[in-house]
């Protein structure tokens, strides 16, 4: 059993799996995989559970993000700024703006001051998802983070922060 999981906390699928990983390979550290591994598991069930709330709307959670991005701008964006907002290339941007066009739930037109500049909008249908799906999403959020103190909270913001931060120069 890791060190992670003292006497008194309950064992999660983590630590069954860090421990096979140990056992069958006992010549290497597998400790990161208590860290990773739950960070993994983490977002892989919060992710299952916005893919499940999306269906509904016939929306994917790489759409969700891209009417994400363009509900949190003030005003319509070139797809550059959602590539830059979101974990979303700017190919897989271009692709997913056409199906949302198509579907009428986002729209492009050309910028006032730059003809040759095309910008995405959020259309009202587009909005609506978002209005819909947001606070459901925040409600689950809320589910899985409900048993950490806002000490613990601000405590695990801070380190993933910091693990974060160290990955800023290696581009996915």
């Amino acid at each position: 059993m890791s060190q992670e999981a003292s006497r008194s906390d309950p064992v999660d699928p983590v630590d069954r799996i860090q421990a096979e990983w140990a056992r069958s390979y006992p010549h290497l550290d597998v400790a990161p995989i208590g860290v990773l591994g739950r960070i993994q598991r983490v977002a892989t069930v919060s992710s299952q559970r916005l893919d499940r709330n999306l269906e509904r709307h016939g929306v994917s959670r790489a759409e969700f993000d891209l009417l994400g991005a363009l509900a949190r701008a003030d005003e319509p964006i070139r797809a550059s700024e959602v590539v830059s907002t979101t974990l979303l290339s700017a190919a897989y941007v271009t692709k997913l703006s056409d199906a949302l066009v198509r579907r009428g739930l986002i729209r492009r037109r050309k910028s006032a001051r730059d003809g040759r500049v095309v910008l995405l909008e959020i259309t009202e249908s587009g909005q609506s998802v978002v209005d819909e799906e947001l606070p459901q999403r925040l409600a689950d959020d809320e589910d899985v983070l409900a048993d950490l103190s806002a000490a613990e909270r601000e405590t695990l913001v801070a380190l993933l922060r910091k693990v974060s931060r160290s990955l800023s120069d290696q581009r996915m």
